[in-house]
């Protein structure tokens, strides 16, 4: 993907549909229309994934909390969203194997009958997923179940192990895009639309201004398409001011804890939390993320950060399930997302469905693609597709659903045996490239020939090479250290201190490749690792941390 090609294209070409948004139900549009012969346009006023998008709980799923609901109270909306979401699980994981993988999860269970009623509704859950690969689920008796996780508490009755699936969330939206991108759209990150033209009531043009010069332009489409997920009223007000909300954002925070509080490769659901809502802990690399939080969010201004009460909530969580509850002291990061729920005559987020609908405004022409969840982003992006292809007269159907993404084509993981014979790289630097950029990796590890100071890592606590620096520039729009540092790679959301540590190499690397100049170079480094600071603060942890981000 190259920035400044597609911003010329932008400013020259007319497009059939100009997406707004580049998270998951964006990107995925964009791969939809570019694959129905589309001239598509893709911008999003920050990074791809820049939001709700990378910060998920990582979890390809048809919701097992949705599923109880919908049998509890014979709610046919929640039974529909389970069974996409189940359909949708094979498909993600299917289109890009190296960033998306079956995961064991385990529910703890404190008596026969929990045991049975659990095993019962996970039974069910299997039977809606159909026969897929996943591997079936099974009630396993408390010596199984500590094997399996050894720092569950003493005082469980058994488990109940089920399979859903796992995915590095913003590494997936960017393959979306970049496989748009390779498709014929023209993708631009950090370019905000600060208005429209409209001709006899319609939308014609959008007005936009690149987030890292100012320098403001336009773009022409037939079609324009809001995917801002939780931004979304902004958009449609932008396009009608006389428009109702109809978005109600709601938070959700995770923390991260070192892999040692599971000791395991499987994830834990907690199904009952003091407030109904569910919890997930799952390893993620040499982490544990522990989430989400479901509470209103009114100021969409900000960003949306762990905060003091919300560690003490999930610590008070995860309590009663593990041998021994993890320390606030060792919290190592946090993040949070916003979701974007349709506004309805529900009081409480929880309830609130993760549906999704394509909206038409007939005054401004908009077509607004709102709701929705990760796991059924195709989904979502196949029906706001069609809606626009309703709008340009054409019968183009969709083809993602057997569409391998970027670095999906031919990935096998062992093939990391083949990059080490060829580059000499280490072990655990070869099978992270595999994994990070499938049958892409090889074009990775070829800088470290051309430039074999690229070889290096960047820290011994991480298989991160300078080289990838370089190629996700140069291949995949990184154009700030966060862009590296947060969703390239996923460093910032699991270790704040290691992130400010290695900040500086980063820097150097972005600035011989950018032409950034010294003083921009160290304003940069200042100004992420104030926001490392200020995170640390936000979460209430020790000032010995805050200061460690200093450096």
């Amino acid at each position: 993907m190259n920035r400044n090609d597609n911003r010329k294209r932008l400013q020259q070409e007319l497009f059939d549909v100009c997406i707004i948004g580049a998270g998951a139900s964006g990107a995925g549009a964009a791969l939809d229309a570019a694959l129905r012969g589309y001239r598509v346009a893709l911008i999003d006023r920050g990074d791809i994934s820049g939001e709700t998008s990378s910060r998920s709980t990582k979890l390809i799923h048809g919701g097992v909390r949705y599923l109880e609901q919908a049998i509890k109270k014979l709610d046919l909306a929640q039974l529909k969203q389970v069974r996409h979401g189940l359909a949708e699980r094979r498909t993600v994981i299917r289109n890009a194997p190296h960033l998306a993988h079956p995961l064991a999860l385990l529910t703890p269970v404190f008596s026969w009958f929990e045991g049975m009623y659990m095993s019962i509704g996970l039974n069910l859950y299997a039977f809606f997923a159909g026969h897929d690969s996943f591997p079936k689920g099974r009630w396993l008796n408390k010596a199984d179940a500590l094997t399996k996780m050894p720092t569950l508490t003493n005082q469980m009755h058994s488990a109940v192990l089920y399979y859903d699936g796992q995915f590095n969330d913003a590494r997936y939206a960017l393959a979306l895009a970049h496989s748009a991108d390779e498709a014929g759209a023209a993708v631009v990150n950090y370019l905000a639309v600060t208005g429209f033209e409209q001709e006899n009531g319609q939308i014609t043009t959008a007005h936009v201004q690149d987030q890292l010069t100012g320098e403001t332009s336009s773009i022409r489409a037939k079609v324009f398409l809001n995917c801002t997920g939780p931004y979304a009223d902004e958009i449609r007000l932008l396009a009608n001011p006389t428009l109702d909300r109809r978005i109600r954002p709601s938070k959700g925070v995770h923390m991260v804890l070192p892999r040692e509080i599971l000791r395991s490769d499987c994830a834990m659901l907690i199904p009952k939390t003091a407030d109904g809502r569910v919890v997930f802990a799952i390893p993620f690399g040499d982490k544990v993320f522990v989430g989400t939080t479901d509470d209103d969010y009114t100021d969409l201004n900000q960003e949306p950060v762990l905060e003091p009460a919300e560690i003490d909530y999930l610590l008070d969580t995860l309590r009663p399930y593990l041998a021994k509850t993890p320390d606030k002291n060792q919290v190592q990061a946090g993040f949070g997302g916003i979701r974007p729920l349709i506004l309805s005559s529900r009081t409480d987020t929880k309830t609130l469905l993760r549906d999704h609908e394509v909206e038409h405004d007939s005054e401004s022409g908009l077509l607004s693609l709102l709701g929705g969840k990760w796991t059924t982003y195709r989904v979502m992006a196949q029906d706001a597709i069609d809606r626009v292809a309703e709008r340009l007269g054409s019968s183009a159907k969709s083809t993602t659903e057997r569409h391998y993404l970027v670095g999906g084509a031919t990935y096998r993981f062992e093939d990391w045996q083949l990059l080490q014979q060829r580059f000499g790289l280490p072990t655990d630097v070869c099978q992270h490239l595999m994994q990070t950029y499938g049958d892409r990796a090889e074009q990775v590890a070829r800088l470290t020939v051309e430039r074999p100071v690229l070889r290096e890592k960047l820290t011994e606590h991480r298989p991160f090479i300078s080289a990838e620096v370089v190629y996700q520039i140069r291949q995949e729009m990184a154009v700030t250290l966060r862009d590296v540092l947060a969703r390239r790679w996923r460093l910032e959301l699991s270790d704040w201190i290691l992130t400010a540590q290695i900040t500086p190499q980063v820097a150097q690397l972005m600035a011989d490749e950018l032409g950034w100049d010294d003083e921009y170079c160290r304003e940069q480094i200042r100004a992420y690792q104030t926001l490392l600071r200020s995170f640390v603060a936000q979460a209430g942890l020790a000032a010995e941390r805050k200061a460690a981000t200093r450096v």
